[in-house]
């Protein structure tokens, strides 16, 4: 097994090549997302409080319930990011003529399968590092940051959670390489 960084490990064993990486962050930045998501549970939980020592007839009361329909629905995207943060890691392997593709959490996860034969144009993602979408796509309590895609039938596929611009440019080489073994096995 070969290791890129802290995150991202390599096997290359019996025709088959398989990449992990690990979505955990720096222990700072670990306990920041924690604490921020044990602070959006006490807000809420204090604006829960506070709405049902309303009474009725109040009109606040309708406004608080708006508001906490929001605060639930990013309350589920937080735990979620930190779930994915502290257990969850991406998984590829490319095998019998087949790239999977996997982000498991908590061991579990849908792969996705896509033939070798029909994935073109392996490479990184440009993308516009200034934009509003971009940094907030690299954010910690969000699951997405893909630095790496390929066209597969028509549609662009896009991989590689968290990864950092070195670990994606020495993924790309042999990424390439272990695709090009795979075609000329079948």
């Amino acid at each position: 097994m070969e290791y890129l960084s802290e995150r991202v490990s390599v096997e290359r064993s019996g025709g088959r090549t398989t990449v992990v990486i690990s979505a955990r962050l720096p222990r700072a930045k670990e306990a920041l997302l924690i604490a921020w998501t044990v602070a959006w549970l006490l807000c809420g939980a204090y604006i829960i409080h506070a709405r049902l020592q309303m009474t009725p007839g109040d009109p606040v009361r309708q406004y608080l319930l708006v508001f906490l329909a929001f605060w639930t629905y990013y309350l589920v995207v937080v735990v979620k990011a930190l779930v994915w943060r502290l257990k969850g890691y991406e998984l590829w392997r490319i095998k019998d003529g087949t790239l999977t593709v996997k982000d498991s959490l908590l061991g579990y996860g849908k792969a996705n399968d896509y033939f070798v034969d029909n994935i073109q144009q392996l490479g990184l993602l440009k993308v516009d590092e200034r934009s509003w979408k971009w940094q907030l796509d690299q954010s910690a309590w969000m699951i997405g940051g893909a630095r790496l895609g390929f066209e597969y039938l028509g549609r662009k596929v896009i991989f590689g959670k968290g990864l950092n611009d070195e670990e994606a440019r020495r993924l790309v080489p042999l990424l390439k390489d272990a695709l090009r073994t795979e075609r000329r096995a079948q």
